[in-house]
């Protein structure tokens, strides 16, 4: 069975607290198999039998909704696809060294051409954006304390649900993984 990485949204931010292995239980209890977690930010690795991730994603969503009382988007990539998101330049390597932080935005589709235009529009000195795939590129000039960007001005702007993790997290979930 090929493995799934889910990245959820609000877990243990915004006073949203869930241990990891509570986490782990919650996705043993729905039939997935070899469920680790990565980092307790919301990153569940796991292998199940069905390849449709909309039926997944909906099915994980309802599960934590129940458990945990709140709503918790879930965003799903195959490996190969994390492998995929870790490989894309979207920036010049000079912007890439010069910049304080480089994030991703998980999306559950591409953003549509009038979406990439209001995307544009939250562009500042301190914050530009890029969209490829289902993903939001995000490169932070200075400290992100600095930027009036965050997810939930991504959600307002875009008028979509998303969930933000930093590079740095991305490539060490690759590196661990071997994808």
């Amino acid at each position: 069975m090929p493995r799934t990485i889910a990245f959820l949204r609000a877990i243990n931010v915004g006073g949203h607290t869930v241990k990891m292995d509570v986490l782990r239980r919650h996705f043993e209890s729905l039939g997935y198999t070899d469920v680790e977690t990565f980092i307790a930010s919301g990153n569940v690795i796991f292998s199940a039998p069905s390849h449709n991730a909309q039926m997944l994603e909906l099915t994980i969503e309802n599960k934590l909704q129940d458990a945990l009382g709140y709503e918790v988007a879930t965003f799903l990539r195959t490996e190969g696809e994390v492998a995929g998101i870790a490989k894309y330049q979207p920036f010049r390597r000079t912007e890439l060294e010069a910049a304080v932080a480089f994030n991703v935005a998980f999306l559950k589709d591409p953003l549509d051409g009038p979406s990439i235009k209001k995307l544009a529009s939250l562009k500042t000195g301190i914050d530009v954006f890029k969209a490829h795939d289902r993903e939001v590129y995000w490169l932070c000039r200075r400290k992100q304390s600095e930027s009036t960007f965050s997810n939930a001005v991504l959600e307002r702007t875009l008028g979509v649900k998303s969930t933000l993790r930093g590079m740095n997290t991305i490539q060490k979930l690759v590196a661990k993984y071997s994808y």
